[in-house]
């Protein structure tokens, strides 16, 4: 989906910008945090002037190098502002609007329903992660790829490739991961921090979730949810719900999970699929939402049993 040309032309607009703003997706998972932050210090070593917003992560991603240099909005005098990781444009954690103040916008991102929103888009649909994507732009940039730039890509990675286990993993991943560890980046820690360790809310958000699974369409559709009062009464915090839409994708005969997690706006919308042959990003972009074939969300500001249904009726459109 990339485009050489594209590239030519985003290498020299960042060389030609002083004053630089990176932008993620809200709610932010590793792959935006990890990416945005890797770019950040890039351009740091480019001696431009770089700002970072993304919106309020999860406490684990705190181990990552420059995560306090974070702000929450930016400014309206950028030469250029960067979005990683986003799909669409309503999807930028951007509380003071600056993205389009900018003289110049690019968009770095790897998902397939990537809207081409910015002025510039890089978009490797076939890449595991935005962070993967960046590589070969900081290698275009004469970037030096410093331990602590490695350890945020490797967690955007990780995180979004599921541990390395997803199909679009391929021999240059590895090789990166390979790379890495000859630099010091210490993976199996990153993996036990974004994989295997769990808070105690997060525990108990996972055990109220599974008991509310529901198996539809012969099996093959399994749907769960958790409400606010859920997140109150065990003082969860940003990112506890991580990995509970994987509860019902592990349980055999199921072809798409569905996860809802009730916010002030609705419902924050998470799909999963076992089979690429399951779009969910069809499901996604019908509640203007995007994402990856396997894994995709939206947002649906109706009641809980009407979002369910109109879930599970794009669902079955696809099975």
């Amino acid at each position: 989906m990339y485009s050489a040309i594209e590239l030519d032309n985003i290498i020299n607009v960042i060389n030609s910008s002083n004053k630089i703003c990176i932008f993620a997706h809200e709610s932010p998972d590793g792959d935006a945090i990890g990416s945005s932050l890797a770019l950040y210090m890039g351009l740091q070593q480019l001696n431009k002037e770089v700002d970072i917003v993304i919106d309020e992560y999860p406490e684990l991603f705190k181990f990552l190098p420059c995560i306090d240099e974070i702000k929450k909005e930016g400014t309206k005098d950028y030469d250029l502002c960067i979005a990683v990781d986003c799909s669409i444009k309503k999807r930028i954690y951007d509380p003071n609007e600056s993205f389009d103040s900018a003289n110049t916008t690019i968009s770095i991102d790897h998902h397939s329903s990537n809207n081409f929103f910015a002025t510039y888009n890089y978009v490797e649909d076939k890449s595991p992660a935005a962070a993967k994507t960046l590589i070969k732009i900081f290698r275009r940039l004469n970037i030096n790829i410093t331990k602590e730039i490695g350890e945020a890509l490797i967690t955007g990675i990780i995180t979004d490739s599921g541990g390395f286990r997803y199909d679009t993993v391929d021999d240059e991943t590895f090789e990166f991961a390979a790379q890495m560890l000859d630099l010091g980046v210490n993976i199996s820690n990153i993996y036990e921090r974004t994989f295997d360790i769990q808070t105690k809310a997060q525990f108990q958000l996972t055990t109220i979730a599974t008991s509310r699974l529901k198996f539809l369409s012969k099996g093959r559709i399994a749907v769960t949810y958790i409400t606010l009062e859920d997140v109150k009464k065990t003082n969860a915090k940003k990112g506890d719900h991580e990995g509970i839409v994987n509860i019902g994708r592990k349980i055999e005969g199921v072809e798409i999970s569905i996860f809802l997690r009730e916010e002030k706006d609705g419902y924050r919308v998470s799909l999963r699929s076992n089979n690429k042959n399951y779009d969910v990003s069809e499901i996604a972009t019908k509640f203007d939402g995007g994402g990856h074939t396997m894994a995709s969300g939206c947002t649906i500001d109706e009641p809980l049993e009407k979002t369910i249904d109109l879930l599970v009726k794009e669902a079955k459109k696809i099975l």
